[in-house]
């Protein structure tokens, strides 16, 4: 089945995967350890939990082939926020870790028709 902007769910599904691979290796290749992909509970789904040094970090990752639907960024919303959060509080607590903090950051991933994807993190948006 095709959306109106013609693609179908395994196309949006592909890309996603592919957005968050490249996030992974990204976040990486920056110091943080990757502890788990596409956790999910009853409440909902993070697409990367990360350590960065005590912090554990929530990553939201939002992948696009082009604009034309919205930026990556415009996708979160302070319901989507509030919700990340609990999720990262939940995520500790069914593993009785205690970080330091908590914080949510998006990796939005662009994914051009040709060349590299590029990739734009940002830090602590909760």
């Amino acid at each position: 089945m095709t959306d109106v902007i013609g693609t179908t769910a395994a196309s949006r599904q592909a890309l996603g995967a592919y957005g968050e691979e490249v996030a992974a290796r990204y976040l990486h290749g920056l110091g943080y350890a990757v502890l788990e992909r596409n956790w999910r509970c009853d409440i909902g789904e993070v697409d990367l939990v990360c350590r960065e040094g005590s912090t554990l970090v929530i990553c939201e990752v939002k992948t696009r082939s082009s604009v034309r639907a919205g930026t990556p960024h415009e996708a979160i919303t302070d319901a989507k926020l509030d919700r990340l959060k609990r999720l990262g509080e939940r995520w500790a607590h069914d593993r009785g870790i205690h970080p330091d903090g908590i914080r949510i950051d998006l990796v939005a991933v662009l994914r051009p028709r040709r060349g590299p994807a590029q990739v734009d993190h940002v830090r602590g948006l909760f």
